[in-house]
């Protein structure tokens, strides 16, 4: 039986070895466990030895996971709908966050997809603190850490029930 556990990026030390064996989405190193995906982390049982640890992408088009992976940009302009010469890329997003975005265009060869988040409802769904921490959202524009209080720069995505799993 699958677990969900919690949502991890890539390079994150997982576990060691000892306790899991090496699923999709991770690999090994040094008797640990580490995470080559950002997504989310799922344990499977396995009756016959230790359990099977795994990341897995959560992309999905409305209600239907996507069975692939694709590249995407989200390029400085489509940050934002409104001040876009004001937008400052580091303030929106950080390696390892996981974004709500909208496919505008098939980009080119380079990127496959082109992707905007310039709607209040796109954004920043889910990010890690610098301290590890998975973010709470406080505003329109920043998350804080639960355990440093600290706050950081986002756009942080308004998410719409319909895109909620209970």
């Amino acid at each position: 039986m699958a677990t969900p556990a919690r949502y991890c990026v890539p390079g994150e030390r997982l576990c060691s070895t000892e306790e899991a064996t090496a699923g999709s989405g991770t690999y090994t190193r040094h008797g640990f466990i580490f995470s080559s995906l950002a997504g989310c982390l799922e344990k499977t049982s396995e009756e016959s030895g230790l359990p099977i640890v795994s990341v897995v992408h959560i992309l999905y088009i409305g209600s239907t996971p996507l069975k692939s992976t694709f590249r995407g940009t989200i390029r400085k302009e489509d940050i934002r709908a409104t001040e876009k010469d004001k937008v400052e890329v580091y303030k929106s997003f950080r390696p390892g966050d996981i974004v709500l975005a909208k496919v505008i265009s098939l980009g080119d060869s380079q990127s496959n997809y082109l992707l905007s988040t310039a709607e209040n409802e796109l954004g920043v769904v889910a990010a890690r603190s610098e301290a590890g921490m998975q973010m709470v959202p406080v505003s329109w524009c920043e998350m804080q850490c639960p355990r440093t209080h600290t706050k950081e720069f986002r756009k942080v995505a308004r998410v719409q029930p319909e895109f909620l799993q209970t």
